[in-house]
């Protein structure tokens, strides 16, 4: 398995890619607020059985980001295939490379694909001289999350409207 930079005729096989997912667990947010005082907690739930959860951003942003020329890095196996990819912007201002997408096809999940892409991701990072990496995940997406915790990340905020199709994003970061 290999991380090279995107190239073009790649955008077609990201676009291809089964990037959604199963899970018995959703982070919960509860919210309570008394006189000046609001509680925002997230709990763990055990669902009563398996969720589909698909993908919440448009394959449409892809073109633009490579466009962009940032870190966009596919994941390739021995046969030479793309079975994944990271999408990241740097934001120098804030010394973080943000992730807007990170994707492995379903075969090849548990496999060291998304592994070696935030690796790499890093190694950008390093190189542009930023200190931090930001990664999003929906509250549904339970394998993500756990992935982003085991990789060292840590639940850093969240987000109630930043998905179009209403769902809470979770915020993670890594320090390099």
């Amino acid at each position: 398995m290999q991380v090279f930079p995107a190239e073009l005729p790649d955008l077609n096989a990201c676009y291809h890619l089964n990037t959604g997912t199963t899970t018995d667990y959703v982070w919960q947010m509860q919210s309570r607020t008394t006189g000046h005082r609001t509680d925002i907690r997230f709990d763990r739930v055990r669902l009563p059985r398996p969720m589909q959860v698909s993908y919440p951003r448009s394959p449409d942003e892809l073109l633009a980001h490579w466009e962009a020329g940032n870190c966009f890095l596919v994941a390739r196996n021995l046969q030479d295939q793309v079975v994944g990819y990271i999408d990241a912007q740097p934001q120098p201002w804030q010394e973080l490379l943000w992730v807007s997408n990170l994707a492995v096809d379903k075969p090849f999940r548990r496999q060291g694909f998304g592994t070696l892409l935030i690796k790499s991701a890093r190694k950008w990072a390093m190189q542009h001289q930023l200190k931090k990496i930001m990664l999003e995940v929906q509250t549904k997406n339970f394998p993500a999350i756990a992935f982003a915790q085991k990789l060292g990340f840590q639940f850093c905020g969240y987000n109630e409207q930043f998905y179009t199709n209403g769902d809470i994003t979770l915020h993670f970061y890594l320090t390099i």
